[in-house]
């Protein structure tokens, strides 16, 4: 991958607002910068669209997401807005139980935004897509005034496709099914709280941001039935828990003490007042499956990603008219998790 910008910086090293002009500026850098980082045969026609060839898997559906990306600061331990921007739609699809193929990327960018600094997020973006096996098939690019858009923000969509029967969502939630947690939580939010500067103590925390289809498939095609996936993002662990009892109308329990925390993650939650379990993550989810197959997934999680400590942390019970999560805590006392009613930490991804 050509790692040396192809615009001439020397002559434009911050995006103008005729970047944003629809004239020759803009066509450099699109043509040179973004075609060029993810360059496919669909972006090569050069069209107001692609035209995407049908799934490889009979009777498939399609899955469409949808996703904007306003991070701050822009550059975080263990990724960048370009590589959230990516992850984050990949994983919408991956949690639909889809195959993730196709992205569409629209970038608003701030007149003054360094031309260098873009392309290091174009290829961080074009990392992420071909770790992901997708592709990014067509985009958009706006300029605006300077204080308008905070440097940079991007959208992207996803297309993929999921195999009948292979659908996971909420409504296939049953009572018995167990929980699974990918992964230790909170990791995203202090890392971005971190480099931001405001956690007031060092530490090296890194972002967990990655791509999780490579996750969720290897549970789909050992034949884990698998009834729900959600990715624990803005909200945590605890928020996304919530979203699916109230959907489906039954009762979660969870046991605290199962959850995976990093110490350093409960050593600076604790310090700042945070509940870990309420912390944005960008590359954990939570799979809901049968209890017989519950072993089972957890060990294909140790497989696929040794390093992430996938664990057992709940079941779901009996439907409910008021249905709640139940979370047993460290001292023994049951409390009830619900929805917080602002954002702990805000621009997380």
């Amino acid at each position: 991958m050509n790692l040396a910008c192809p615009i001439p910086i020397e002559d434009y090293p911050v995006v103008t607002l005729a970047h944003g002009g629809g004239g020759r500026l803009m066509r450099q850098l699109v043509g040179k910068l973004f075609a060029t980082a993810f360059d496919n045969e669909w972006l090569r026609e050069q069209h107001d669209g692609a035209v995407l060839p049908g799934p490889d898997m009979p009777g498939a559906l399609p899955v469409l997401t949808t996703d904007s990306f306003v991070v701050w600061p822009r550059w975080f331990p263990g990724g960048d807005i370009g590589e959230l921007a990516v992850c984050g739609t990949v994983n919408d699809l991956a949690m639909c139980g889809a195959v993730p193929r196709h992205l569409t990327c629209s970038f608003v960018i701030e007149e003054g935004l360094a031309i260098e600094e873009l392309w290091r997020v174009v290829q961080s973006m074009a990392r992420t897509a071909a770790a992901a096996g997708v592709e990014i098939v067509t985009g958009d690019t706006k300029v605006v005034d300077r204080g308008k858009a905070d440097g940079l923000f991007i959208n992207t969509a996803g297309l993929g496709w999921v195999e009948p029967g292979r659908e996971a969502r909420p409504a296939r939630i049953e009572p018995g099914d167990v929980i699974l947690v990918s992964g230790d939580v909170g990791r995203h939010g202090i890392a971005v709280l971190g480099a931001r500067g405001e956690l007031g103590i060092e530490t090296s925390v890194m972002s967990d941001c990655q791509p999780l289809n490579a996750q969720t498939r290897g549970l789909i095609e050992a034949g884990i039935d698998v009834h729900c996936l959600r990715d624990a993002t803005r909200g945590g662990l605890a928020s996304a828990l919530v979203e699916l009892c109230q959907t489906r109308g039954v009762d979660l329990s969870i046991d605290e003490t199962l959850v995976p925390v990093h110490p350093e993650v409960a050593g600076a939650s604790e310090l700042l007042g945070l509940d870990p379990l309420y912390i944005a993550n960008e590359g954990r989810f939570l799979a809901i499956v049968p209890r017989e197959q519950a072993d089972e997934a957890l060990a294909i999680l140790h497989r696929i990603a040794p390093d992430d400590g996938a664990a057992i942390c709940g079941h779901v019970g009996p439907t409910s008219t008021r249905p709640r999560v139940h979370c047993m805590g460290f001292t023994g006392v049951e409390r009830i998790l619900d929805l917080l009613s602002g954002e702990q930490l805000p621009r997380i991804c």
